[in-house]
Parts: structure tokens; C-alpha cells; sequence
């Protein structure tokens, strides 16, 4: 069984919302640690993306 999330769900989107500003400084002002904001953004950036169109050739 998976440990619970240290933050809400809530708090990790308002957090990735305002990343127009440095990473340190929101994660700062929100008490959270600048390297979980980054995984979160990162994550988010990946959900965001759509899927890569195949490359492979039919034969």
C-alpha cells in the first residue's frame, strides 16, 4: 500500500498554476521544498504533452 501524499491535491495545482515565477521562491512562500515543486511541474509538463505520433514504418 502506497504511503498518503504529504500535500494535498489542491496545493500541488495552485502550486504548478504559479510557476511563472522562479521555482524556489513559490516553493518558499507556499512552505513547500523547491525540489518537490520541480517533480510536480516536471509531471505536470509530461500529463501535458501530447502522445508521440509512431515513427515505425509499415512494411
Amino acid at each position: 500500500m502506497a504511503a498518503p501524499r504529504k500535500y494535498p491535491d489542491e496545493l500541488r495545482e495552485r502550486a504548478v498554476r504559479t510557476t511563472g515565477r522562479p521555482i524556489a521562491h513559490v516553493a518558499k512562500d507556499l512552505g513547500i521544498h523547491k525540489e518537490a515543486l520541480r517533480g510536480w511541474v516536471r509531471q505536470a509538463e509530461a500529463d501535458s504533452e501530447p502522445f508521440p505520433v509512431s515513427t515505425r514504418r509499415s512494411l
